[in-house]
């Protein structure tokens, strides 16, 4: 039981020592984008998503996570028009409505 918990103790330590060691590649991100659907008649949409840090660095890496989640829904991505901050997203809320941060 003690070598159990020692063991414990010891892996409890090296994780913490990793993700205090290791660097965050990038902060969680934003980005807007418009959306279609097409199963009943066309609609469209304007929404804001949040993006973990792997899928900030890059629009090509954004465009495939956001195509993912829109799509489990029945929605095409059209396209990403940025990405943002925390405050930019904030600033677009407004405009997407019932879309901010939906998916």
């Amino acid at each position: 039981m003690i070598m159990k918990n020692a063991l414990k103790n010891i892996v409890v330590a090296i994780g913490l020592t990793f993700a205090v060691a290791t660097p965050s590649h990038a902060a969680d991100c934003f980005v807007d984008y418009k959306a279609k659907q097409t199963a009943n008649g066309l609609k469209l949409h304007y929404g804001v998503m949040q993006l973990s840090g792997g899928a900030c660095g890059n629009r090509s890496s954004a465009q495939q996570v956001v195509s993912a989640r829109l799509a489990k829904n029945g929605w095409t991505l059209l396209t990403i028009l940025s990405i943002l901050d925390a405050n930019g997203a904030k600033q677009r809320q407004g405009n997407a409505g019932a879309y901010f941060l939906r998916y």
